[in-house]
């Protein structure tokens, strides 16, 4: 199917960038290094099911969804119309 000047698969390669993208964003957040057992933010100690799930972490669940809440989503808009490009 074509989509005015753009070639045929061009909106299934836009799915697949935008879906690399993300999991190059949640490979980059991921804990890495050494892990502790306290939280680093509040002190708290931080859950063994937590440490097993997640090797390197240092922070309990409630600071780190607090840490979470902050971070802002900023994507790349790869939708070729005008109108996308205004919002």
């Amino acid at each position: 199917m074509a989509n005015g000047w753009a070639r045929d698969g061009a909106v299934q390669d836009q799915i697949d960038d935008t879906v690399m993208d993300a999991v190059k964003r949640a490979r980059v957040m991921m804990p890495m290094g050494e892990g502790s057992d306290e939280c680093d933010d509040c002190g708290e100690d931080i859950a063994t099911a937590r440490r097993a799930a997640l090797p390197g972490t240092r922070t309990c669940v409630a600071c780190q969804s607090k840490r979470d809440a902050t971070v802002r989503n900023v994507g790349i808009n790869r939708r070729g119309s005008k109108d996308s490009q205004l919002r």
